[in-house]
């Protein structure tokens, strides 16, 4: 007790010298939201510096504790501490990614080595794990539920990963790894929003547009050279070239694996996934690999024939053949020729306000979920909106920011973010970043259909964070498995062109119009076109990820020849190339994906089989709605995965759901 008392004495005083800084305190805002008003880039690193002094002396206290080591002396200590570092990183890190100023990516650069530090003076202390460890052992005979179980095992393979096992010399060069790795990481973010900006002062096109733009670019020529200069980011020999960053990366993933007893990174990062190793991974995407090239080769056919019409009114040169950059432009044509279907028809009625209605509608008709906006609240940036989330009892679920313009200041793509991390007691804010067309004076922002899957898609992560009814917070909300997180993103996918649910969203910008019901036969008859391409450009991707991370060295090795080797083995066609190439493949080098893309694949398999239930009982099934909210959304990571999957569907997932459902 008394040791206690010291250290919250040592906490208060440190509080006491600081108290202006606003992370110093829990947010006194609506519902929790950081208090982004009151931030300033200044409060960044002394906020970390006492965060991490503070859960220095709580670490000290768990390990210097003399009573018998207990689930709730150890693991909830553990689970409790560390409040202040936690609410500046899960600030800085988030608002770094999507409105990252020069001195904010400063910021991040001097924060990263003093976090990687910490870390792994936590996860490589001896005494703490000497306490874990003691748990761990007898973890079936200590009266533990299955999330507390979880928790603990997740704690233990915590400091297993970080080479708690390894002697002095080799944890010191862990350490060197990690510190050098994270910083790497760091930088080839940056490198490739530079990029991304060049692209879009060059063309007057963000990367997020253009898709769009090279369906809509008639010029054959300036098709060529924008798919040119996308397909080159990062390779391009200036200050933003990634190729060493990535060799670097890849050197010190391997040393780190062969660290710990494996042979490459791939294996150490899937030993504890749905996968389970890479083998299994490299299977299940030849499986797909063959099929959906051999539809992408039909779709040649298709687009040549237009083209050809093309080429005989003079409009292409004689003899031209389908290349990469004249995919878009003539999947299009071909889309309209099959199906009268044309973009510019269906944008009109999916304003982004109305497909985010659209969303929050459906997730009240499964679950009851009410929104309210909110108002005259903290944001980071005003292009930031706010909802608040209930239950259909009226309690408070969490609150939704969405941030879905870009800006040059916003890496590209779309994704989901914690501000607050759900846990017994605190309720989530969660984000959601898109890049979508920002409203112009007489316009406002007209969605693709593929940009209405990617909403929902992001939501459906969104709710996996907000109805997360986990106790600890390590384990809530999207803490899962990397191959399994995918799921309750994709099945909201499923949802959004239901004839049902569009006649909830989508009407037209300018007359309020419900979309027709032939726009709507349209939509749905054309629901599997141009999935050879898709398919393909998204297996190339994987399996481009999977043969960096089965690498076992890169002596000698030249980045560009090594990515043209795999996609000749893997098979892919001159007409794709994979949807990022290894010098802007953030997820992997930049983004937390690395061996690990795959399981966009890997949990389509979960989704489709998921929804084909849905189908079965009706789309909108309450019992079937509530069974998935309750063994998977409201779960996270407090069981074992295929486990929670079993208990929704009452079976294990058929895998030829993922081909039935994309047409292969």
């Amino acid at each position: 007790m008394k040791r206690i008392l010291i250290t919250i004495s040592m906490i208060m005083a440190a509080m006491s010298c600081t108290n202006k800084n606003p992370f110093f305190s829990e947010w006194d805002t609506p519902y929790g939201i950081p208090d982004f008003g009151q931030i300033k880039e200044e409060h960044y690193i002394p906020a970390i510096e006492e965060g991490i002094r503070q859960q220095e002396v709580e670490i000290a206290a768990i390990i210097s504790n003399t009573e018998a080591p207990t689930f709730e002396n150890v693991v909830v200590a553990y689970e409790n501490s560390g409040a202040v570092l936690g609410r500046v990183t899960s600030v800085l890190f988030n608002v770094s990614e999507s409105d990252a100023t020069e001195s904010l990516q400063a910021i991040v650069e001097e924060a990263l080595p003093l976090i990687s530090v910490h870390s792994d003076n936590i996860m490589m202390n001896p005494d703490f794990f000497a306490k874990v460890a003691v748990l761990y052992k007898d973890i079936e005979n200590l009266g533990l539920n299955q999330e507390q179980k979880m928790v603990l095992k997740k704690l233990h393979d915590g400091f297993v990963k970080n080479g708690i096992a390894l002697d002095a010399a080799a944890q010191e060069r862990m350490r060197e790894i990690n510190l050098e790795l994270s910083s790497l990481s760091n930088t080839f973010g940056n490198y490739l929003l530079a990029e991304n900006n060049a692209f879009a002062e060059e063309f007057g096109v963000t990367i997020s547009e253009y898709p769009v733009a090279m369906a809509a670019e008639k010029d054959r020529a300036v098709r060529e050279k924008m798919f040119k200069a996308y397909s080159s980011r990062g390779n391009n020999g200036n200050e933003y070239d990634t190729k060493d960053l990535m060799v670097k990366m890849m050197a010190l993933r391997i040393e780190k694996a062969n660290l710990l007893g494996y042979e490459n990174p791939a294996q150490m990062i899937l030993a504890d996934k749905m996968a389970g190793n890479p083998e299994t991974v490299d299977e299940f995407l030849a499986s797909l690999m063959k099929p959906a090239v051999a539809k992408a080769k039909a779709e040649i056919k298709d687009m040549q024939v237009e083209m050809d019409k093309d080429i005989k009114a003079g409009l292409v040169a004689a003899g031209s053949k389908i290349e990469p950059w004249d995919w878009a432009y003539y999947t299009e044509k071909v889309r309209m020729a099959k199906y009268a279907l044309d973009e510019e028809q269906t944008k009109p009625y999916f304003k982004m306000e109305n497909v985010r209605q659209g969303v929050f509608d459906l997730t009240t008709k499964l679950w009851g979920l009410q929104y309210e906006k909110l108002e005259n609240i903290p944001v980071y940036h005003e292009d930031v909106e706010g909802f608040k989330v209930t239950d259909a009892d009226g309690s408070l679920i969490g609150v939704i920011l969405t941030d879905y313009f870009p800006r040059s200041t916003k890496r590209g793509g779309a994704w989901m973010t914690n501000f607050v991390e759900q846990e017994y007691g605190v309720r989530p804010v969660i984000v959601n970043v898109g890049n979508f067309a920002k409203p112009t004076a007489d316009k406002p922002s007209l969605m693709t259909l593929d940009q209405v899957e990617t909403l929902f898609h992001e939501y459906g992560h969104a709710l996996h964070g907000l109805l997360s009814q986990c106790t600890y917070k390590s384990v809530a909300g999207t803490s899962v498995a990397r191959d399994f997180v995918e799921l309750p993103s994709q099945i909201m996918e499923n949802w959004a062109f239901q004839k049902e649910v569009l006649a909830s969203y989508a009407r037209h910008y300018e007359t309020g119009e419900v979309i027709p019901d032939e726009l709507v036969a349209k939509i749905m008859a054309a629901e599997t076109f141009n999935q050879g391409f898709m398919t393909t450009e998204l297996a190339a991707a994987s399996i481009l990820d999977m043969k960096w991370h089965e690498l076992t060295s890169v002596e000698g090795l030249d980045p560009m020849a090594f990515e043209a080797q795999a996609c000749k083995e893997m098979g892919l066609i001159d007409e794709i190339i994979p949807r990022y190439r290894s010098t802007y493949f953030a997820h992997i080098f930049s983004g937390g994906y690395s061996a690990g893309y795959y399981s966009y694949l890997w949990a389509e398999v979960l989704d489709k089989d998921a929804f084909e239930l849905f189908k079965e009982k009706g789309i909108f099934d309450q019992a079937t709605a509530t069974s998935f909210r309750k063994n998977i959304l409201e779960k996270g990571g407090s069981e074992e995965p295929m486990e929670l999957y079993r208990r929704f569907r009452g079976a294990d997932p058929d895998s030829g759901a993922l081909l039935r459902g994309r047409g292969l």
